[in-house]
């Protein structure tokens, strides 16, 4: 399985073992056997990848790349017309897509019009009424105790997925726009015009058809199809991983779309030389294809499967009940369908996509697939994890300032210490970590607390990445590794050789120490015993 271009490829070649220590193969940490971090795949739960019999794709946002922010500029200037001639003041066609401040995994609150960003047990992160952000009272009054009931499905618009951006920053526009426009009064609910009322959840209603019409019309689609060469990105490694993978297994498409748009689409990724005559047909790279998937119902009890005609794209007459013909194409079907006409099940399915809830989250609890999630965004993370390391320390070093000003003190102690400006200098600290992401900062955390999307990928991904690509990068014999998962009281004391005695005999205060400064210290916490140990580094 060569290069592109049958030459060893420098950007594929496994990466070169570093400098290793004498007491360790891989160097002190292991660094130096890890891949560089923008061709890593992350694991949540350990896979072995030559189990895998069979790779299923998406190809929205997964085979194929949308460009950013050009595709979502389109969309928003498609969702304003709509709006427009639904009856929407033309005025909010002045506004115009900022990609710095949605980010993915917010919420809309359709009763108070607010977006907020939330974890996983629905404590409120952030929180902006339009492009104000609001603070303290501001959100007691709206939400008592900075919490929120996520479960209610019908005030709580959770925007997931990379098409939920534009929608994301329209919420942000059509807020800002009522609450600043004079000829309207503003309510606690939405807003009043003369006899009429507009409330938030009606604004709400009218976005969602807005979506509907860009993305079920088909205008959205067409405009792409215009100029792929602008919204789509073109990548020739492609065709050279689905080629890889087929020797290794089965490989699957299943895509919402329509043949025709898949089709058009694909037949731009899998074209790289017009002039050849010699072009491999990109059918030819799958063993089943299904489109008009209407996922996540294809994970339940799907629809009915029928054949695709090639040649006019529209579909045959009856249910589509034979085995499975070579470079044919099905529409709708399940997910137990695609099971039987492959001959894999459940654990021997690889299954990548990007929608944490239609791809990810529905795939893995219905029918037990492997899982991969791609998150473009994360390239984006990591560039600020590692340029702003000193950030994240600067915070590291304020939660070490405060544990150290608690600990002389315990039950019996009468002082409390002032920690008001430390606190401050935490909001502070996180407020720049946050604006290092965009505006509505990190799509995985809050300085130290992890969002509700970030809960959730490491809850239903068993792996994920930047892109799917990056698989060119490990051979299919590998093991994919989960790093363990500590609970605080392991994360926060270092290994060392205690007796179950010596742990008796440590006070509160000498635990805290324990747990801050490391087996390091542990000769000063036992200096008025004999029963102190040496240091154990191994």
């Amino acid at each position: 399985m060569g290069s592109l271009a049958g030459e060893p490829d420098a950007a594929l070649a496994p990466p070169q073992d570093g400098p290793r220590s004498a007491k360790e193969p891989g160097g002190a940490d292991g660094r130096a056997l890890k891949r560089a971090c923008q061709h890593r795949i992350f694991v949540n739960r350990s896979l072995a990848l030559e189990k895998i019999r069979c790779f299923g794709f998406d190809m929205d946002y997964t085979l194929a790349m949308y460009k950013s922010p050009d595709y979502e500029e389109l969309a928003f200037e498609l969702l304003l017309d709509w709006l427009v001639s639904i009856g929407y003041p033309h005025e909010i066609l002045k506004y115009q897509y900022d990609p710095t401040f949605p980010t993915r995994g917010l919420v809309f609150d359709a009763q108070y019009g607010n977006l907020l960003k939330v974890d996983s047990h629905g404590n409120l992160l952030v929180c902006a009424h339009g492009f104000r952000f609001l603070k303290g009272a501001e959100i007691w009054n709206y939400y008592p105790n900075k919490f929120i009931q996520r479960d209610d499905m019908k005030r709580f618009h959770i925007l997931n997925t990379l098409f939920n951006l534009t929608e994301t920053y329209l919420y942000a526009c059509l807020v800002d726009f009522f609450t600043n426009c004079s000829r309207y009064v503003n309510c606690d609910t939405g807003y009043k015009h003369g006899n009429l009322f507009m409330s938030f959840r009606s604004i709400s209603q009218d976005v969602r058809e807005a979506m509907d019409h860009v993305h079920l019309s088909g205008c959205l689609k067409e405009k792409t199809l215009d100029n792929l060469e602008k919204f789509v990105v073109k990548d020739p490694r492609v065709p050279l991983l689905l080629s890889r993978m087929k020797e290794a297994g089965k490989v699957f498409l299943a895509t919402n779309s329509d043949y025709n748009y898949t089709d058009a689409i694909m037949t731009y990724l899998f074209t790289f030389d017009p002039g050849d005559k010699v072009q491999r047909p990109w059918r030819s790279y799958f063993d089943l294809i299904v489109v008009d998937t209407r996922k996540p119902l294809f994970f339940a009890e799907g629809t009915v499967l029928r054949q695709v005609n090639t040649d006019t794209g529209k579909l045959r007459i009856g249910t589509y009940t034979g085995p499975l013909q070579h470079c044919a194409v099905y529409s709708g079907g399940s997910s137990d369908m695609v099971c039987d006409l492959l001959g894999v099940k459940g654990k021997d399915i690889l299954y990548i996509g990007d929608h944490i809830f239609g791809d990810i989250l529905k795939s893995k609890k219905r029918q037990g697939w492997r899982t991969f999630l791609v998150v473009p965004e994360l390239a984006r993370e990591l560039h600020v994890w590692t340029e702003k390391s000193e950030i994240f320390e600067e915070l590291r070093s304020l939660d070490v300032l405060l544990a150290e000003l608690y600990q002389p003190l315990d039950s019996g102690s009468s002082e409390r210490p002032d920690i008001s400006s430390i606190k401050r200098q935490i909001q502070k600290v996180t407020h720049e970590m946050d604006m290092c992401y965009g505006k509505m900062g990190s799509l995985f955390r809050c300085g130290s607390r992890q969002t509700l999307f970030a809960n959730q990928l490491m809850r239903y991904a068993d792996l994920y990445a930047a892109s799917f690509i990056n698989f060119l990068y490990y051979p299919f014999s590998y093991l994919f590794r989960a790093p363990p998962v500590l609970m605080p009281h392991e994360s926060t004391v270092d290994h060392v050789h205690l007796e179950l005695r010596e742990l008796g005999l440590l006070t509160g205060h000498q635990l805290h120490q324990l747990s801050f400064h490391g087996h390091q210290n542990l000769r000063g916490i036992f200096q008025n015993t004999d029963e102190a140990e040496d240091d154990d580094d191994d």
